[in-house]
């Protein structure tokens, strides 16, 4: 994560300790075990540094409960009895940092190269629809900053083109939040004012996706660690994937991979976050550069 992310963390964990009911440190063996139960479940990896970040993140939910210790959760996480709590348990665990147009250079890559080379593909084969997926999408600011940029530069040069996308995340608070397209100032900060203006229905410190880009954009829940979801995930042209391989350990990061890649239609593009890499972690992809970013081509 970045440093700017891990210090709101940090100031957040100050925050909350001071209103929270403190609870005990949680023991190294305790640590050791939610985490395999992270990893086995998720892919997500909390090196040994981090057990004061997973300590806070759980804390807030074990008052919540009213629950006495990290054990007491632990057991109550595990029960067959409440499958439910798995899905606060993800909410906890996960770190939700998006706001529109975060990475432009990888949007004016899709609109002007990709998309174009795409399609003219898909005529070709007498095909016209696109699929393109936001995976580990958040509270929907990135498919929906996707939706924006082809309704506004691609539709009009091919009118006839079907374009569907799809954003999926393990949280069900930011599906919600995706689902309803309501957003606050901070997460429109860096939309260019013609997109704010075209695509938004301001009503004071809100800001609501129009519906014209919502019908564009589906959402739904999905774990990119559970390889029997994943195999429902197929047939894409383009897959963002921004921001996720940073949480997990190389072995996770090459399972991952392996299905976006089996997810992508031949000829497809894959983009990752501006400082991930897939050096080391697969050789499948062709690297494609473009101005100020770069993607990674099935061929």
């Amino acid at each position: 994560m970045s440093q700017y992310t891990e210090l709101k963390i940090q100031d957040l964990t100050k925050n909350l300790n001071s209103i929270l009911p403190k609870q005990e440190s949680m023991s190294l063996q305790l640590f050791q075990e939610i985490r395999k139960y992270i990893y086995d479940s998720t892919g997500i990896y909390f090196q040994d540094n981090k057990k004061y970040l997973l300590e806070s993140r759980l804390q807030r939910r074990i008052s919540f409960l009213g629950l006495k210790s990290y054990e007491e959760y632990f057991k109550l996480l595990k029960s067959n009895k409440n499958t439910e709590e798995k899905k606060y348990f993800y909410e906890a665990i996960t770190i939700n940092e998006t706001f529109f147009f975060r990475n432009q250079p990888q949007l004016d890559a899709l609109a002007s190269k990709v998309l174009p080379e795409i399609i003219q593909k898909k005529l070709e084969q007498k095909k016209n629809k696109i699929r393109i997926w936001s995976a580990a999408c958040s509270s929907g600011e990135e498919a929906y900053s996707i939706a924006m940029v082809i309704d506004d530069l691609v539709k009009p040069k091919y009118p006839d083109i079907e374009v569907e996308i799809i954003g999926t995340d393990i949280s069900v608070a930011v599906i919600e939040t995706a689902k309803s397209g309501v957003y606050k100032e901070y997460s429109v900060r860096n939309i260019p004012p013609y997109y704010l203006k075209k695509y938004f229905v301001i009503n004071g410190n809100t800001f609501e996706v129009k519906p014209e880009i919502k019908k564009l954009v589906s959402f739904s829940i999905l774990n990119l660690y559970d390889d029997i979801m994943m195999k429902t995930m197929f047939n894409f042209d383009v897959i963002f994937c921004a921001n996720v391989l940073i949480y997990f350990d190389n072995a996770s990061k090459i399972k991952v991979v392996s299905n976006l890649y089996n997810s992508l239609n031949r000829g497809g593009y894959l983009f990752i976050g501006y400082s991930e890499t897939l050096q080391g972690i697969s050789k499948a992809f062709s690297l494609v550069s473009f101005p100020k970013t770069i993607g990674y081509k099935k061929e």
